[in-house]
């Protein structure tokens, strides 16, 4: 029998989760059974979102995390279990981009991208699978999904501190699940890439490029992006919280070290 897709009574906390990718994950964990900790450094619109989340009749709190203090994601996970009892879902969502030439990027620059987007996937991850393996506060195992991009598999000019952290996050998640897979922890680690996805960020992005003059209009900026692609749409952050969700879910109870691109056909080219 197959295994429907639902997360029913799972905890999850998903990073990043303000807006974006991150608040659509949060969104469709919840309607999906989870109960969901949004956490992000922007408390304000943190708590928005869970309470969005709660209006709608879904078990969503708000716990504030700066995602690269190793302190504080301790003091999150520990709360989370305190509040709940278990912590079995792990969203790495929390991420920047920077769009730079390659002799322009300072090295501040550079360490900052890392850590927010590589660095804190270690530290969740880490501290995460603490807790779900056998012997950890929560104990009963888990799923942790890593958000790395297209960027992360091929490269893009302007973009080298990005894809060189998002190909971090690409291989960190298949070391990290080999490791756990062996020891037997009961934890899968998968990673998830999305392609041109109608963000906040990306939509800065659009506008940045009509400032700039590259283009003339977001309009000529959206083809630009759309053109690079097989599918004539582009993508919105309920497809990137779907595949999350799947992942999260007993449905994919056998895969582990994985990627998925969610993309538009993108890299398929």
């Amino acid at each position: 029998m197959t295994p429907s897709i639902h997360v029913n009574n799972k905890i999850a906390l998903v990073t990043g989760a303000a807006k974006g990718i991150g608040a659509a994950c949060a969104l469709v964990l919840a309607q999906n059974g989870a109960k969901v900790v949004v956490s992000d450094i922007d408390v304000d619109e943190g708590e928005a979102v869970a309470k969005s989340i709660r209006k709608k009749g879904y078990s969503a709190c708000f716990m504030a995390l700066d995602v690269t203090n190793e302190k504080q994601w301790q003091q999150v996970i520990e709360a989370v279990v305190e509040q709940y009892g278990a912590l079995n879902i792990l969203v790495n969502n929390a991420g920047i981009a920077l769009v730079n030439t390659l002799l322009e990027t300072t090295l501040d620059e550079w360490r900052r991208v890392h850590a927010i987007n590589l660095e804190s996937v270690f530290l969740g991850t880490k501290n995460a699978v603490k807790a779900m393996k056998p012997d950890g506060l929560s104990g009963q195992g888990g799923s942790i999904i890593n958000l790395s991009s297209v960027g992360g598999i091929i490269g893009a000019e302007g973009l080298t501190s990005y894809c060189s952290a998002k190909g971090g996050v690409r291989l960190f998640t298949k070391a990290a699940a080999i490791e756990c897979g062996r020891a037997d922890y009961g934890v899968r680690i998968n990673s998830v890439h999305p392609g041109n996805t109608l963000t906040p960020m990306f939509k800065q992005e659009l506008e940045d490029m009509r400032t700039q003059g590259t283009v003339e209009s977001v309009k000529e900026a959206m083809k630009f992006y759309m053109d690079m692609q097989v599918l004539n749409e582009i993508g919105q952050p309920e497809d990137i919280a779907n595949m999350v969700l799947f992942l999260a879910s007993d449905a994919a109870k056998f895969i582990t070290g994985a990627e998925f691109v969610v993309d538009g056909g993108l890299t398929a080219q």
